[in-house]
């Protein structure tokens, strides 16, 4: 996995040693407004980190892409994710503190993240899904030029009623 950069944000590859950080950002209750639950702590984060450090899923099918997000020279702000699969389709993901919300930080380190991925691993199709309620994503995937599809698409991801899926597809000019 490369480093990137992308206008004034350094994007690393997330290892165990980025727990420590993490954990501080990842503890942000208004990052579970619409699901999940904070981690239990640094040493548990720390544990999965480490096992994702392989890159790869357990069957080997998937890449498994993590990235945690620095302003440059400063402190972790958040991380983004991609699952690139055996079609070269990607579903991602990124969380950012709520505190870094409204400053364009997501929309530059999931574009980077989008362009490495489509140069460095052939992804031409990209996926999000997020809760319905969950506005701020559905408005940074739609500047980023995803649109919402259905999932009888044969896109293979499962969602539940209340979430929703978004597509980016980059054509094959």
């Amino acid at each position: 996995m490369n480093t990137l950069t992308a206008d004034g944000l350094i994007l690393e590859p997330q290892t165990a040693a980025h727990a420590d950080e993490m954990f501080l950002i990842l503890s942000d209750p208004a990052l579970y407004e619409f699901e999940n639950e904070p981690p239990a702590s640094a040493a548990w984060l720390r544990e999965r980190f480490s096992k994702l450090e392989s890159r790869r899923s357990a069957d080997g099918e998937e890449a498994w892409l993590n990235w945690v997000i620095r302003r440059s020279g400063r402190e972790l702000i958040g991380y983004v994710q991609a699952t690139v699969r055996k079609d070269r389709s990607a579903v991602i993901a990124y969380v950012l503190g709520s505190r870094h919300w409204g400053q364009g930080y997501a929309h530059r380190a999931v574009r980077a993240m989008m362009n490495e991925l489509a140069d460095q691993y052939g992804v031409r199709d990209f996926l999000a899904i997020f809760k319905r309620a969950n506005m701020r994503s559905r408005r940074l995937l739609e500047r980023l030029g995803f649109v919402e599809v259905g999932v009888d698409r044969g896109l293979q991801v499962h969602i539940q009623p209340d979430e929703v899926l978004m597509r980016f597809c980059i054509s094959a000019a």
